[in-house]
């Protein structure tokens, strides 16, 4: 049942959020059913409360959706987006204090590769039994080395003057340079395979031709008769002793 409501609200998430980020910017907000202004990215007091050990809120939901990244393939140095649901099925309404993520090894979580955009908000609300979405930016390092991180992001919230966070994403995603798909480097290492290749493929042809010439050569037994060994012994021998005696013998005979 629980995963239902979380396919449900997904969903809802990936076909609502146009209207719903459209609201954020409304005038209006207060028919709307949630309020937001003055949202900044630059560094206030919000940046502190990532430091503290928060707990989730009751009845705080939230999700994570890349609108236009499903594979999560982070470009260096160019913006990313994606947006951050929550579902308010608690008791009271829900002020939203901030956004923030951060990039960490992904065997590792503790050391902090690049702290992230951090979104903060002075007056963003979400009521019970409501939904909302917002959308937030980011950008890697142009200096980061490709690779796989993972992403670690959060959302700050208070609830009755009390503060809370939750994750609305650790997972890995998959940093690349940004270009075209063959550089240099990639050149190289496909040649580097591709010689390697071909130089295996020579030394096992070769040294299958060294074992088939082995087996043609091997020495063939010949049998030689007994009366062509005789004649050619009686042929080195004429004049000698030898067949003298041996005449002499068969003459007796």
């Amino acid at each position: 049942m629980t995963m239902s409501i979380r396919l449900l609200f997904l969903t809802f998430l990936l076909l609502a959020s146009p209207f719903l980020q459209a609201a954020l910017s409304q005038s209006d907000s207060e028919d709307s059913g949630f309020e937001v202004s003055d949202v900044s990215e630059e560094e206030s007091d919000a940046d502190e409360v990532f430091g503290l050990e928060l707990n989730s809120a009751p009845g705080i939901e939230t999700l994570c959706v890349f609108p236009k990244n499903s594979a999560k393939i982070i470009k260096a140095g160019i913006d990313t987006e994606l947006l951050v649901g929550m579902k308010n099925d608690g008791q009271s309404n829900v002020d939203i204090v901030a956004v923030k993520a951060g990039l960490h090894l992904p065997f590792d979580q503790k050391p902090l590769v690049q702290n992230l955009t951090s979104l903060s908000f002075s007056n963003a609300s979400v009521p019970t039994s409501a939904q909302a979405t917002f959308p937030y930016i980011f950008a890697v390092s142009k200096f980061l080395q490709a690779g796989a991180f993972d992403l670690v992001g959060t959302i700050i919230y208070e609830i009755d003057g009390k503060q809370y966070q939750n994750t609305f994403y650790n997972g890995t995603i998959e940093v690349v340079e940004d270009g075209p798909l063959f550089r240099m480097e990639s050149v190289f290492l496909i040649g580097l395979l591709i010689s390697s290749i071909i130089a295996l493929t020579i030394y096992i042809q070769n040294a299958l031709k060294h074992m088939t010439k082995k087996t043609k050569r091997a020495p063939k037994k010949v049998e030689v008769g007994t009366a062509t060994k005789d004649a050619s012994l009686d042929e080195w021998l004429e004049g000698t002793a030898y067949t003298q005696s041996s005449s002499k013998s068969k003459k007796k005979k």
